[in-house]
């Protein structure tokens, strides 16, 4: 079968698009959808200009989909260019968030595709311990949430900030996988990526409450 994952460069999406390859599908393309507002409710947008270098990394072709990042305006993006893909289904990293699984799962019925969210319906905890395991390198692009403040910008997401992030959700109830928005994560390296991205230059925007952390130049680096 063959599938195109949605794809942001954060570690739901990478993780999906590897265990779905674990499991014997075949990954064809990437997409990438690129949202001109930061406020999409679908779609990453702090680095998503960073998910060529990342499909490079993996071996994979990408098609990158410049979209208004308005609400359901930007689906109609979606469905037409997955329209055009020789595909028979689609794959996201979506856990528990229905608006974003009920919305694929309407263009995966509209257009005869079938839509595998691997995981779906996993514990929050597993699906992070499971991450760090599988020996994903993973850094925080942005957070908006009580209790994250401009330090986690650019930190790494290991078994200490995991920890971290379980007391913050039962002090101030945040979802510990960003699924509400808390924060956005970029994958830098994982073990079956031919390159790791190199990333030389940054700029860290905070407003006192949120931030988001840039990557403003990079590069690959060959693994032997």
């Amino acid at each position: 079968m063959r599938l195109a994952a949605l794809f942001s460069g954060g570690k739901d999406s990478t993780y999906a698009t590897y265990l779905a390859e674990k499991n014997g599908y075949n990954v064809t393309h990437l997409v990438s959808l690129q949202p001109r507002r930061e406020d999409s409710w679908m779609f990453h947008s702090v680095n998503s200009h960073i998910t060529p270098l990342l499909a490079e990394a993996m071996n994979k072709q990408i098609i990158t989909i410049p979209t208004s990042g308005e609400k359901e305006t930007e689906l109609n993006d979606l469905y037409s260019n997955l329209a055009k893909l020789p595909i028979d289904g689609v794959i996201t990293g979506a856990i528990a968030s229905n608006y974003q699984k009920i919305r694929v799962d309407d263009i995966c019925s509209k257009l005869g595709l079938t839509h595998y969210a691997p995981l779906w319906g996993m514990r929050f905890e597993k699906v992070l311990t499971d991450e760090i395991l599988s020996g994903l390198e993973i850094i925080f692009s942005a957070v908006a949430a009580r209790g994250l403040d401009k330090t986690w910008l650019g930190k790494k997401l290991d078994t200490n900030t995991l920890n971290e992030l379980i007391l913050l959700h039962s002090k101030y109830g945040l979802n510990i996988c960003g699924e509400g928005g808390e924060y956005e994560t970029l994958v830098i390296n994982a073990p079956w990526f031919i390159s790791k991205l190199n990333i030389i230059k940054t700029e860290t925007k905070w407003d006192g409450t949120s931030g988001k952390f840039f990557v403003k130049e990079a590069s690959l680096i060959k693994k032997l």
